[in-house]
C-alpha cells in the first residue's frame, strides 16, 4: 500500500485538476445547449468536428507519450536526449499536417460535409497540430513530477476559454442588439457556431508560451537510431491508440454518413453529444488515473512485488468508478441540468456510456502486461478488436436505432477489448487480480442502480433522491467495511485510533 501512496497523491492533483476543469468546462455545454438549439444541429456540428480532432491528435502524436516514458526510464538511455528527439518528431509530423490541410482546405472539407464551412476545418486542423506537440511537453511535466504546472496550465486553457466563449456567445450578442456598430467591429452574429473553433484555436495557442522552459536551456540532439528504436515500438501503439480513439469517436464520425437525412442527423447526434457529455465524469476519472498511474508503472517495473501493486490499484480504480457511476445515476435528475430541456430525451444513454468508460479504464489497466515486455503489438489487436465490433453495430443498427446504438456500440467494443486483453493477458504474464471481491462490488452496485432506474417516474423528486443517496451511503459503507476501513485513512484515522 506504501507504494502507492505517490500514485495516489500525484492522483489527487490531477484529478482535482480534472474534476474542476471538467466542471468549468461543462459551462459550455449549456452555454452552447442554450445557445445553438437541438433543432439547428449546432451542437452536431461541435460533436461530429471534436470527434475527427480527437482521432487527428492521435495520429499526429503517434504513441509517443507512452514510447516517451518507456525510453526515458531507460537507464542506458538519455531522458533529455528521448525528450529532444520525440519533440523534433511530433513537431514536424504536426507541422506538415496543419500545411497539408491548409493547402487542400476546400477540398478536404467539402469531403467532410462542410463544403460551406471550410474555416472550421481550417482552425482546428491548426489548432490539433499545436495540440499534438504540446503533449510532449505535457509529458516531460509528468515525467519530471511536476503535477501543479501540468494541472495549472490544463486549468488556464479551459478557464482561458469559457471566458473568450461567454464573452462572444453571450455577452457581444447582447451588446450588439444595442450597439450594433461598435461591437459589429470584433464581432459578427453570422459566425455562430464558428466562434467555437476560432477561441479554441486562440487559447491553445496561448498555452504555448508557458512551454518556454520545457522548450528552452538544453540542446536539441536528433538521434536517428533513437528514433528507430522508438518508432518500433510505438507503431503498435498508435495502431492501438486509433483504434482505441476510433472507440470513443467512431460513432459521431460514422453518424452523420448513415443517419440518411444529413440535417436531422446533425440534430440526432448533437442530441447524443450533449448527453455524453454527462457521462464524461467518468472518463474524467480514468484520465486523472492514467496520468499518474502511467509513470508509476514503468518506474516500478523492476519492483518484486509489482504485481501485487498493479492488482491492488485495478481493484481500487473500480471500486472509485462504480462509486462515481451510482453517484452519477442517483443524482442525474439534478445533473441533466447542465444541458438545455430540449437535449433530454437523450439521456439514457447515460448509464450504458458510463459503463463503457468503466471497461475502458480496466482496459488501460490491464494494457500494461505487454506495454512493459515491449509486446505492443498486442495492444493493437485488442484495440483493433474492440473497434470493428462498434463499428459493426454503429453501421447495422443507427439507421433504425439512432444514437442508442452508438452507446451499445460503445459498450460492446470496449466489452470485446478489456476481455480479450484479461485473457491473453493471465496467459502472457498473468496478475492475481482479486476478482471474487471485485465481483461483488459490480454486483452490489448493479443491484443498486437497478434500484435507481427502476423507481417509479411519478415519484417526488425528494423521495428518489432520497432512495439514491441511502443506497450510495450504503455502498460507501461496503467499501469502508470491507477494504478502507477508517482507521486506515490519513488524519480520520488518528482520530479512531485514539478512540
Amino acid at each position: 500500500m506504501a507504494e502507492l501512496k505517490s500514485v495516489v497523491k500525484d492522483t489527487a492533483i490531477y484529478g482535482l485538476s480534472s474534476i474542476i476543469g471538467r466542471f468549468l468546462n461543462y459551462m459550455l455545454v449549456p452555454l452552447y445547449t442554450t445557445k445553438l438549439a437541438a433543432a439547428d444541429g449546432g451542437y452536431g456540428v461541435i460533436t461530429n468536428i471534436y470527434a475527427y480532432v480527437a482521432l487527428i491528435l492521435v495520429i499526429l502524436t503517434f504513441g509517443m507519450e507512452t514510447t516517451f516514458f518507456r525510453f526515458a526510464n531507460k537507464t542506458e538511455e538519455n531522458p533529455t536526449t528521448v525528450y529532444s528527439t520525440t519533440l523534433i518528431m511530433v513537431g514536424s509530423v504536426a507541422f506538415l499536417f496543419a500545411g497539408i490541410i491548409l493547402l487542400f482546405l476546400n477540398p478536404i472539407a467539402a469531403a467532410i460535409g462542410y463544403a460551406n464551412h471550410p474555416e472550421y476545418i481550417g482552425m482546428m486542423a491548426v489548432c490539433v497540430a499545436i495540440d499534438a506537440f504540446q503533449a510532449i511537453p505535457f509529458a516531460w511535466l509528468r515525467y519530471k513530477k511536476r503535477p501543479i504546472k501540468f494541472a495549472t496550465l490544463k486549468l488556464l486553457f479551459i478557464i482561458l476559454n469559457i471566458t473568450l466563449n461567454i464573452v462572444y456567445f453571450v455577452l457581444f450578442p447582447a451588446l450588439y442588439t444595442h450597439y450594433p456598430d461598435t461591437i459589429g467591429t470584433i464581432y459578427n452574429p453570422g459566425v455562430g457556431v464558428g466562434y467555437a473553433f476560432g477561441l479554441n484555436l486562440v487559447c491553445t495557442a496561448a498555452i504555448t508560451a508557458f512551454f518556454i522552459p520545457e522548450l528552452t536551456g538544453f540542446k536539441y540532439t536528433f538521434d536517428r537510431m533513437l528514433m528507430k528504436r522508438m518508432l518500433k515500438y510505438s507503431w503498435p501503439i498508435l495502431i492501438l491508440g486509433i483504434a482505441g480513439i476510433l472507440n470513443q469517436t467512431a460513432d459521431k464520425i460514422i453518424f452523420p454518413l448513415v443517419y440518411g437525412d444529413a440535417d436531422a442527423g446533425k440534430v440526432e447526434l448533437g442530441i447524443y453529444g450533449a448527453c455524453v457529455k454527462i457521462a464524461m465524469i467518468m472518463a474524467m476519472i480514468t484520465q486523472a488515473f492514467r496520468y499518474a498511474y502511467e509513470p508509476f508503472v514503468f518506474g516500478k517495473a523492476k519492483d518484486k512485488n509489482s504485481g501485487q501493486t498493479y492488482a491492488t490499484a485495478m481493484k481500487f480504480f473500480i471500486i472509485f468508478t462504480l462509486l462515481a457511476y451510482l453517484c452519477v445515476i442517483g443524482y442525474l435528475d439534478i445533473l441533466k441540468r447542465i444541458i438545455a430541456p430540449d437535449y433530454w430525451a437523450g439521456l439514457k444513454v447515460v448509464p450504458i456510456v458510463m459503463a463503457a468508460e468503466i471497461m475502458m479504464g480496466i482496459y488501460f489497466n490491464l494494457s500494461f502486461w505487454y506495454k512493459l515486455i515491449d509486446k505492443t503489438i498486442w495492444g493493437a489487436w485488442f484495440s483493433i478488436a474492440g473497434c470493428t465490433v462498434l463499428i459493426a453495430v454503429n453501421l447495422i443498427f443507427i439507421p433504425q436505432y439512432s444514437y442508442m446504438a452508438c452507446a451499445w456500440g460503445g459498450f460492446a467494443g470496449y466489452a470485446t477489448s478489456m476481455i480479450l486483453s484479461y485473457i491473453v493477458g493471465q496467459k502472457k504474464n498473468p496478475i492475481n487480480y482479486p476478482l471474487k471481491s471485485i465481483a461483488i462490488y459490480v454486483a452490489i452496485a448493479g443491484l443498486f442502480y437497478a434500484i435507481m432506474a427502476f423507481t417509479p417516474k411519478e415519484w417526488p423528486l425528494v423521495t428518489k433522491l432520497s432512495i439514491n443517496t441511502l443506497l450510495i451511503i450504503l455502498f460507501v459503507g461496503h467499501i469502508l467495511k470491507h477494504d478502507l476501513p477508517l482507521h486506515s485513512l490519513p488524519i480520520i484515522g488518528k482520530y479512531f485510533s485514539k478512540h
